[in-house]
């Protein structure tokens, strides 16, 4: 028999305007105690009147205590109810793609709370990102079976997430043989992911609108990509014309993927890489005297968490100040952010404040953000966290 948490009184306002969670100051522990579930759980939400409003599943040792999989409570997350929002997902991503590489499931907006799966073709990358869906791994790679059909599935199991919940870290492939190489193609490029070794699923599906703008603007331009990972940006403007390419990674093994993906694209003789710390590297670029028609910024979140965001927007101020002082008189930058607690505006400030530093005119062109197979559920506004500008920068 599933069990009930009781909501305290007006605590119910958030969920019924459609957010998925709960928070441990919610629950009216009195009448259920969050220490008699286990942590992935199943319980019937209820009302303080004791009025029930939906299933969600449980992790008492977590500030977020409950997420919600369905507004009926009668309803279980089971097999048949992962088959259909899988199968919801999926008709999202045919509707928007026409090849098979996308963000196939993109946790609560796609009512999957804790669960991220990234699409390559017949390969699928799974993170399960939390108790509740932990519990019910087995009903999900049967509902992926039917769904899908992939011939390999890769758990990522390896995400701070997790780390959060209290769920141990692991790596594995659970179905069939995982090739080579795992390729995907995106605006027309070819790249091998690193699925096993690289960062989150071993690509970023969510930039693909905005590289696909900057795509149109780099047609015999000399192009510097930043935090560049395997080539996402980089790779993309040597095929898309760009005469010079320079990729500037901390890691070496993502560099060697850059390596890798602009020989598969044919570009490797325009795409040169560079190791080190960004912040060191634009230093030196400096002082050697280098100058770029296009600079891309992506980098890693500085902010993670509310306390840190005023060093995150200071290091997000002096990134862009370093990277604009290395463009042409006339020069285009592409500024992301991947912090959802740095709020649009915020950045569109971290740009002007670098503008006016140098003492030159910046017009946005661009605003962008996360691709349509990311999309933002209305009614939680941590499911909107990516931000890009498209920002001319001149002398007057």
């Amino acid at each position: 028999m599933t069990r009930s948490l009781r909501l305290k009184k007006n605590a119910d306002r958030r969920i019924k305007a459609g957010h998925l969670w709960l928070y441990s100051n919610e629950i009216d522990i009195a009448e259920t105690p969050l220490k008699g579930f286990q942590a992935g759980e199943q319980a019937i939400i209820e009302e303080a009147n004791g009025r029930a409003i939906g299933l969600a599943y449980v992790n008492p040792n977590s500030l977020i205590c409950a997420r919600v999989v369905s507004r009926d409570p009668s309803m279980r997350l089971d097999r048949s109810l992962l088959v259909h929002r899988l199968k919801q997902a999926l008709a999202l991503r045919q509707r928007l793609f026409a090849e098979p590489f996308y963000r196939l499931v993109h946790g609560e907006a796609d009512l999957l709370p804790g669960l991220v799966i990234d699409r390559f073709d017949d390969v699928l990358v799974v993170q399960l990102n939390t108790f509740g869906m932990e519990a019910v791994k087995d009903e999900l790679l049967d509902a992926l079976d039917k769904v899908i059909a992939p011939s390999c599935v890769v758990l990522r199991n390896d995400t701070s997430g997790r780390r959060q919940e209290g769920l141990e870290q692991q790596i594995e492939v659970v179905k069939g043989t995982l090739p080579e190489q795992v390729l995907l193609r995106e605006n027309g490029v070819t790249f091998a992911a690193a699925v096993l070794d690289g960062q989150k699923t071993g690509w970023f599906y969510d930039h693909r609108v905005n590289r696909a703008w900057l795509n149109q603007h780099v047609a015999g331009k000399r192009v510097l990509d930043l935090f560049s990972y395997i080539g996402g940006w980089g790779v993309q403007a040597a095929a898309h014309g760009a005469s010079e390419v320079l990729c500037v990674d901390a890691s070496e093994p993502a560099l060697e993927r850059v390596a890798e993906n602009a020989a598969l694209n044919g570009v490797h003789e325009q795409v040169a890489i560079g190791q080190g710390d960004a912040f060191e590297v634009l230093s030196a670029l400096r002082a050697e005297g280098e100058k770029f028609d296009v600079v891309v910024l992506d980098p890693p979140a500085f902010i993670k968490k509310r306390k840190d965001i005023p060093n995150g927007e200071r290091a997000y101020g002096k990134l862009n100040r370093e990277a604009m002082r290395l463009l042409g008189r006339d020069g285009l930058l592409l500024s992301a952010s991947c912090s959802m607690h740095l709020a649009p505006e915020r950045l569109t400030d971290v740009v002007r404040g670098a503008v006016r530093h140098q003492d030159r005119q910046g017009q946005i062109i661009y605003q962008g953000h996360q691709g349509p197979d990311h999309p933002v559920h209305p009614a939680i506004p941590e499911t909107s966290y990516l931000k890009a500008l498209g920002v001319r920068v001149f002398r007057d």
